[in-house]
């Protein structure tokens, strides 16, 4: 009990009545408020705050962020949504935006592994998770990270709604975009992410053929019955180039989703190749976004940012 004494005299005095320390158990929390201070300001009070109480938890505050949430969504699975996800945010954060992932598939999560993120656990401040931070400069909150891996979740809709809120309401600082990988369909957690939650605006995700657009439409359907608007469409897998021939198929057809937006009215994002080396990359959790020579992902983010910019 003296040594924590010790180490709140020393916290007081290193950052006065901006720390406020509480205990969780026998684990020490400091919270900073940082409203008002640089940045350099900041990270030297964090620093100081860290040195004097080396054990101790740290999250640093400011005044409340305006976030903005994208929600990554698709009619059906399969189509490559959580890839997608998972590249946009990271080009969104290159582009200049911070930007957190909420991984929203709560029966399915991948984001930590498309984001290197495999075997970590986010930690709680007062029942509040803490992002873990990912290789790539986007911090994740993922069902992923919290259940034992294989592990099957069999919940009903309360349930969901509850794990969905405790991923949306974490720690996120000063990140002023969430995009959030949400399941396929139309069901508890899209509900409860509009009706509580409520996204800026959606991304949605198919395939060229003529099935997944006919699910594509239903979620559009969704979003726009609920109020909230459509960033755009993407077409994943539109087209494989042979890297023997160089000659060009469409497997799965090309140009479907490009005539459903027109159709339907909303804006075509643009198309996301059929590449091995997408496919490779993402399982290895290396997304082709955090590439210096990227250019499929960071025109399709640099719309978002746009859409963004104009609200």
């Amino acid at each position: 009990m003296a040594d924590m004494r010790t180490m709140e005299a020393a916290i007081v005095a290193v950052a006065g009545a901006r720390a406020t320390v509480r205990m969780d158990g026998e684990r020490m929390g400091v919270v900073i408020d940082a409203t008002g201070l640089s940045q350099p300001a900041r990270e030297a009070m964090e620093a100081a705050v860290r040195a004097a109480a080396p054990a101790a938890r740290v999250i640093v505050t400011a005044e409340r962020v305006a976030r903005a949430l994208i929600a990554v969504a698709s009619g059906k699975g399969g189509v490559g949504k959580s890839t997608l996800a998972a590249n946009l945010a990271i080009a969104l954060s290159r582009g200049g935006r911070r930007v957190g992932v909420v991984d929203a598939d709560i029966y399915g999560p991948s984001q930590p592994r498309l984001l290197g993120a495999e075997g970590t656990r986010p930690e709680a401040l007062e029942k509040q998770l803490i992002p873990v931070a990912t290789p790539f400069g986007v911090p994740l909150l993922s069902m992923g990270q919290l259940v034992e891996p294989g592990r099957a979740i069999a919940w009903r809709g309360p349930m969901i709604a509850g794990a969905l809120s405790q991923l949306v309401d974490g720690a996120w600082g000063a990140a002023d975009t969430l995009v959030v990988d949400l399941p396929p369909g139309t069901g508890d957690v899209q509900l409860t992410m509009v009706q509580k939650h409520r996204p800026a605006g959606a991304v949605i995700v198919s395939t060229p053929q003529d099935l997944a657009l006919i699910d594509a439409t239903r979620a559009i359907d969704f979003f726009v019955k609920a109020g909230v608007p459509i960033i755009g469409l993407v077409e994943n897998m539109a087209g494989y180039q042979c890297p023997h021939c160089g000659e060009v198929s469409d497997p799965f057809g090309r140009g479907g989703a490009e005539a459903a937006a027109r159709d339907l009215g909303i804006p075509f994002l643009g198309r996301v190749p059929l590449e091995i080396a997408i496919r490779t990359a993402s399982d290895a959790g290396r997304p082709p976004a955090a590439e210096p020579n990227d250019t499929v992902f960071a025109p399709l983010a640099a719309q978002v940012a746009a859409w963004l910019a104009a609200r």
